[in-house]
């Protein structure tokens, strides 16, 4: 039986990642109102980023952390500027797009970089006694830059004239458009949030458990599974519904069977769409 407060630790971990991961997934739907399937392979993006930097060029981690998360923030923008803002009112097209940018990225690395398991020095290294417990320092920097990053969000969006702007269009972008905001501005500004968000998490995640090239896929599907669980567009919903399903993850894989990975999340949404199929917090863009 694993020890409780080992698992709590993890679970902890695992789901202040989940939310990054999340909260950028949400932020362009909530925005733009697109499904953005290239996500999970902006995860790759900073975790290969990072593993450039750090591995093969041999600068500190830090570094590479930094490289990740810029990297693939340019690349956010760079899909912004280069198509999607051309097909934005031509949703299904739009996500047809992003399915196969995330394809054809993901194999990338694949052909180019490395098609097995890579692993990156983590940014600080040893471990902490918590209560009893012996985490490691990295998890303790997962979730303080976590909520750092959550807190700066929430401040960004409801305190900012630029957040007000992100809000105004999330709500209607003819109404927006009235009152000066310009709404391609506010989606590049959304996509290059989103971008560095998953490659940060990417990076995070490779220093903690190592990663591929297709390391993105499950953390994809698990971003729609919380979106859809917090109330689609709801950044509030995004970082409870990534608790949830953290703890939900990993109590199952813990104390039942490792084999479960995955379907308790996706059990736990088919109930939410059944029982509450607006989520926990409704369509909302920051509140």
């Amino acid at each position: 039986m694993a020890n409780l407060l080992n698992v709590i630790i993890n679970a902890t971990t695992i789901s202040a990642l989940y939310a990054l991961v999340a909260i950028g997934f949400t932020l362009i739907f909530g925005v733009g109102g697109v499904l953005n399937f290239a996500h999970g392979a902006l995860i790759t993006v900073g975790a290969f980023g990072s593993y450039i930097v750090s591995n093969q060029m041999g600068l500190h981690p830090f570094f590479g952390m930094l490289a990740g998360t810029i990297a693939t923030a340019a690349i956010g923008a760079a899909m912004y500027k280069g198509a999607i803002q051309y097909i934005e009112d031509q949703p299904v097209t739009l996500s047809i797009l992003t399915f196969v940018f995330g394809f054809a990225l993901a194999h990338a690395f694949r052909i180019f970089v490395s098609s097995g398991t890579v692993t990156v020095s983590q940014v600080v290294s040893g471990r902490t006694n918590l209560l009893g417990q012996d985490v490691q320092n990295i998890s303790l920097v997962i979730f303080v830059l976590s909520w750092a990053i959550i807190v700066s969000v929430f401040y960004f969006v409801n305190r900012t004239k630029t957040g007000q702007a992100i809000l105004a269009t999330s709500m209607t972008k003819k109404g927006a458009a009235l009152v000066g905001v310009k709404s391609k501005q506010v989606n590049l500004i959304v996509w290059v949030m989103a971008a560095a968000f998953a490659g940060l998490a990417g990076t995070l995640l490779v220093m903690k458990q190592g990663g591929s090239w297709n390391m993105g896929t499950s953390p994809l599907i698990l971003a729609f599974s919380i979106v859809i669980l917090g109330g689609l567009g709801s950044i509030r919903g995004s970082v409870v519904g990534a608790y949830v399903i953290g703890f939900v993850e990993t109590f199952t894989t813990s104390f039942i069977d490792t084999r479960l990975t995955g379907l308790a999340s996706l059990v736990l949404l088919i109930a939410f769409l059944l029982a509450k199929p607006e989520g926990l917090f409704g369509r909302e863009a920051a509140e």
